[in-house]
């Protein structure tokens, strides 16, 4: 039997004696914790992989998903205080890059210690809104299209009704968290951020990540990969290697 896991934020979650640094890994809007399972391969065995799991998805599918980015982390950050015990470090895509990001923020607000290192992927900087109207409240028809734009959703998955009927209240509830996010000013966080952006991601253009370096009072870079939003899966390979030496 699998050792079960402290908390189902951290499905699978075991500790790693050797490992010098932890890698928290959130996923995007519909993704699952599922979607960094090969991370542990592609990274130094001085690295632990610890992904995050949110409610309404994977074995936390019955619970009711977050719509909101406050209440999310009002509630992942106490319970990923326990696991903050040695040197960590947030890695983020596109929603998850908001998560990762307020996160540390809130660390920062409850005088914890901040990651060592801030990596996100294929969000834009926080200061900007979204120029796209809302889409978590669109008609089920419009809002399937929309999903179809963003190319994330499998074709399989939107040409399936019964999967479509579970993966469109997550999604909703991912999509609103995004969409209703407010940025507040603050200070720069005196961790080293680093960017991916998709060279073919319409939605998060160059222009709209380099401003990231505005968070930081420390070092800062941005990598430009091949794909499109989704890169994430496509040049995971790049990402790991880029992480494993920054880490």
């Amino acid at each position: 039997m699998p050792e079960k896991s402290p908390t189902p934020w951290l499905p699978g979650y075991k500790e790693k004696p050797g490992a010098k640094t932890k890698l928290f890994c959130f996923p995007y809007a519909g993704g699952t914790a599922g979607g960094f399972r090969s991370w542990p391969n592609l990274l130094p065995v001085s690295v632990q992989v610890s992904a995050v799991q949110p409610p309404g998805r994977g074995e936390r599918l019955s619970e009711p998903p977050f719509k909101h980015l406050p209440d999310l982390i009002e509630v992942l950050g106490p319970t990923l205080l326990p696991f903050l015990d040695r040197p960590f470090a947030f890695f983020g895509h596109s929603m998850g890059g908001l998560i990762g990001f307020e996160l540390a923020r809130w660390l920062r607000r409850t005088k914890n210690p901040l990651p060592m290192h801030f990596f996100v992927s294929g969000r834009r900087a926080p200061q900007f809104n979204d120029e796209e109207p809302d889409s978590h409240d669109l008609p089920e028809a419009e809002f399937i299209e929309r999903l179809r734009e963003l190319n994330g959703t499998p074709q399989e998955v939107l040409d399936h009704p019964e999967l479509m009927k579970i993966m469109i209240p997550l999604l909703r509830a991912d999509f609103s968290v995004c969409e209703t996010y407010q940025y507040e000013v603050q200070s720069p966080l005196d961790c080293p951020i680093t960017v991916f952006g998709g060279v073919g991601d319409v939605e998060v253009p160059r222009e709209r990540l380099e401003p990231w370096r505005e968070h930081t009072t420390s070092s800062f870079s941005l990598h430009m990969l091949p794909g499109d939003h989704f890169f994430v899966h496509s040049a995971q390979n790049d990402i790991t290697r880029i992480i494993s030496q920054k880490l």
